[in-house]
């Protein structure tokens, strides 16, 4: 059994003082059992805790670090940068550079806006979606998670999902009868929508590819029919990239599907593993924003420099480095494939969804494209597998409703012992 003493006290003295100890719940572990172990030190694919235990490491921050922890030329640059100063809540070269770097990559942008985090994006994207329109209502699909805004945490997916809570408390019902929840992947439910609210829908926001309940791709031609459909609506159509924009492909789902939303939002690959936001679209939409029009939304660390200088890092390599994407589909589909050998070598019912470097293993049989089919999983196999693959130095996302992420960091060494101890976990 392996030893995580002093994770286990420092648990316990947070617990103290921070609400169930964690400052986002899924952390908490609650769906898996067991106690969180405490993360000290990260390097390449490789994660260490508070009593030196190292994992591989398939968390990643959640998405972000798609080359590893502590890459170089992201840890120089923000060093640099935190020389000359962490904030000044004023105007900085790099905010202009990011923005040129995030266009270049994503033609539907022409202008962008920095914020601090993805639920200031997909918040601050859905007020101008309802500025530009005069409409009230939004569309979402069951099951995606776009941040903790009140409006956006009906039938959420990831930690909500997790937790088994249907929404939350402290959201207002005259706020939540304004969202409409639907089926991903079915375009009935999206046509009676706008056949029922005519005229009335401001936006509809979507995961291209879903990694809040597990990941979920688009069923052929789905992304295109809500292209298609929110244009003959006059409605905004925006795709929440903020965990597949730089992920999937360089240019997020969008350029893989070959969609072009009306405002996209992103986040996590563009802050280099720093706490970042951003929204993007088309002009006659972002300039409706203050200072050029009425749609207000500001943040003292918008464009915070250690974020830019970490962001522009990570995109320069990626950009210069076309051959990572490559690499990171085979291992991905290697990773992927081999654990789903061993399940079927070993009759245990395990399906899986993978889109480049994200994937997910869904603990039953059948096929997984929606919310419906994705909560028939067993979530309390996953646990006894989660904790069985801790032990084994494999270190998983604590939810069966979360997504995995490859890195650029993994070996084809750490790809074999995670074949391995999942051979032996399950």
């Amino acid at each position: 059994m392996t030893q995580r003493k002093k994770s286990k006290e420092l648990h316990e003295r947070a617990s103290r003082v921070i609400p169930g100890g964690v400052d986002s719940p899924v952390r908490a572990f609650k769906s898996v059992g067991g106690d969180p172990p405490y993360i000290v030190r990260g390097m390449g694919a490789h994660i260490w805790d508070a009593d030196g235990n190292e994992y591989v490491d398939y968390v990643g921050s959640w998405g972000p670090l798609i080359l590893g922890h502590a890459f170089p030329s992201v840890v120089e640059a923000v060093e640099k940068a935190n020389r000359d100063g962490a904030s000044f809540g004023a105007c900085t070269p790099a905010e202009a550079e990011l923005a040129e770097a995030v266009i270049e990559a994503f033609p539907s942008m022409n202008k962008v806006r920095f914020v601090s985090s993805g639920t200031e994006a997909t918040m601050s994207a859905i007020r101008l979606a309802r500025a530009f329109t005069g409409r009230k209502y939004i569309i979402k699909f069951e099951g995606c998670y776009h941040g903790h805004a009140d409006s956006l945490l009906v039938k959420a997916g990831s930690g909500v999902a997790t937790l088994g809570i249907p929404g939350s408390a402290g959201v207002l019902d005259e706020q939540a009868r304004f969202t409409l929840a639907l089926p991903f992947n079915h375009e009935q439910a999206v046509e009676e929508a706008f056949a029922k609210f005519k005229n009335e829908i401001a936006c509809v926001i979507v995961e291209p590819v879903v990694g809040n309940m597990g990941c979920v791709p688009p069923r052929k031609g789905y992304l295109e029919f809500l292209r298609s459909i929110t244009q003959q609506q006059g409605t905004v159509l925006i795709f929440d990239e903020v965990m597949t924009g730089f992920r999937v492909s360089f240019g997020g789902a969008q350029e893989m599907y070959k969609i072009k939303p009306d405002l996209t939002t992103l986040g996590k690959i563009i802050g280099g593993g720093l706490p970042v936001g951003a929204y993007g679209g088309r002009a006659e939409l972002m300039d409706m924003i203050a200072p050029l029009g009425p749609v207000y939304q500001a943040g003292t660390l918008s464009g915070n420099p250690l974020a830019m200088a970490a962001g522009l890092a990570m995109l320069r390599e990626l950009k210069s480095h076309p051959q990572i994407y490559r690499q990171l589909e085979q291992r991905s589909a290697a990773l992927v494939d081999g654990v789903l050998a061993a399940a079927k070598k070993k009759g245990v019912a395990l399906t899986s969804n993978r889109v480049g470097s994200m994937f997910t293993w869904f603990f039953q049989a059948g096929a997984v494209h929606d919310w419906d089919t994705a909560a028939k999983s067993d979530a309390q196999a996953f646990g006894k597998f989660h904790n069985a693959m801790l032990e084994r130095d494999i270190y998983l996302p604590p939810s069966q409703y979360e997504a995995m992420f490859m890195s650029a960091a993994h070996t084809e060494n750490d790809i074999q012992q995670t074949i391995a101890a999942a051979t032996a976990s399950l």
